[in-house]
């Protein structure tokens, strides 16, 4: 006699090693998710702290001392272009500037030179002291840490 199909018994213990394969991936790749938008906004701190930093080099070669007034001439709107220098093609801050959005793993501009960068459902806020040239946050933030140190 030819068995044509699997039995219900077989049935059930795939089903079950399915599952327990899924309890386990799921929390993995939600802390993956969480993981790549801490060095997203790594990266993005560092190539702004390193922008501004280059800005002033150029400008001390020219003999004026002052770091750049603004990031950029952005509203804060959804869909502006961040971090850009004021718009101007001849002093570019980032080449391609950062589109704000809404969200986690994104930047949003909250005021003049405060910004706001969301990972885990927290916005860190951030701002920019341009008598100094720092571009930080509050590090008693947990993920104010995670994202400058």
């Amino acid at each position: 006699m030819k068995r044509l199909g699997f039995t219900m018994i077989e049935l059930i213990f795939v089903i079950v090693v399915l599952g327990i394969l899924a309890a386990i991936a799921v929390p993995r790749l939600s802390a993956t998710r969480d993981d790549a938008q801490i060095a997203k906004g790594r990266s993005d701190v560092s190539a702004i702290r390193a922008a501004i930093v280059s800005e002033r080099q150029g400008r001390l070669l020219q003999g004026q001392s002052a770091y750049i007034n603004h990031l950029d001439d952005a509203n804060n709107n959804a869909g502006e272009t961040l971090f850009d220098n004021n718009g101007t093609a001849t002093n570019v801050l980032l080449q391609y500037g950062i589109t704000s959005a809404a969200g986690n793993g994104h930047w949003m501009k909250t005021g003049t030179d405060a910004y706001t960068y969301r990972v885990m459902g927290d916005p860190v806020a951030f701002t920019y002291t341009q008598a100094t040239g720092i571009f930080d946050c509050t590090h008693t933030n947990a993920n104010c840490k995670l994202l400058t140190e």
